[in-house]
């Protein structure tokens, strides 16, 4: 709908931020599998088409501008649409993935904004200036449906990492669809809680409507304050 800010759903430079342990850079992933193994631009297109009809792209920066979080990591951030958003607003953002050309569109699109290649289950993002402490976050965003196109087996892992990523009190947003993996919600929240991590909310889209049960929903766990 022309107008409408529902979004249902669907990064190196001076600033690049250090890089720890093992990366399976190349690999065939399910994003390729799912989703066609297209180059940026062409990811891209999409999003300029839906812009160009009058939709809003940026509600997933809507939602975690809401959270007033002065950093955010944009984990399994392809092209960089909403780390780039983010940016422009003025948050501290950084953003990491698997794919190169990817990351090279998104390189290409926002040369100041730190992009790390690597994987979700074991990237380990440092602080600047400190070579071994690794950088913790006020939100982490899982966008574009991110945990269904990971490969299957790694979820917990990977939850498990990110909420290593937090800082006390820091929130972890995923939005995805249930049918494009065995992963369900229940395993989700089993996961975060694993992970030390609380169900705080749970909505249907990013523009935080009520969950009605469906097959889509955008999450939100939060890492206690006290840790």
């Amino acid at each position: 709908m022309a107008g409408s800010r529902r979004l249902s759903a669907v990064r190196l430079t001076d600033r690049t931020i250090a890089l720890v342990g093992p990366v399976r850079v190349g690999e065939v992933n399910r994003w390729w599998e799912i989703g066609g193994a297209a180059h940026g631009d062409v990811y891209d297109d999409r999003w300029r088409r839906m812009e160009a009809r009058g939709e809003w792209v940026h509600g997933e920066a809507d939602l975690v501008s809401w959270f007033e979080p002065a950093s955010v990591l944009d984990a399994g951030c392809g092209t960089g649409r909403v780390a780039i958003e983010l940016d422009r607003r003025g948050i501290d953002v950084v953003g990491v993935d698997l794919d190169t050309r990817m990351l090279a569109e998104a390189r290409s699109k926002a040369p100041r904004v730190p992009w790390i290649l690597g994987d979700l289950t074991d990237v380990e993002i440092t602080a600047p200036g400190a070579a071994e402490a690794r950088r913790q976050f006020d939100l982490i965003v899982l966008a574009g449906n991110v945990m269904v196109f990971v490969e299957i087996g790694t979820e917990a892992a990977i939850v498990a990492n990110m909420a290593r990523h937090l800082s006390p009190g820091g929130r972890l947003v995923s939005g995805f669809r249930l049918g494009l993996s065995p992963l369900t919600f229940h395993d989700y929240d089993r996961f975060a809680e694993d992970a030390g991590l609380t169900l705080e909310y749970r909505w249907t889209t990013w523009d935080r409507e009520p969950f009605d049960g469906g097959s889509y929903a955008v999450t939100v766990h939060r890492r206690p304050q006290d840790v």
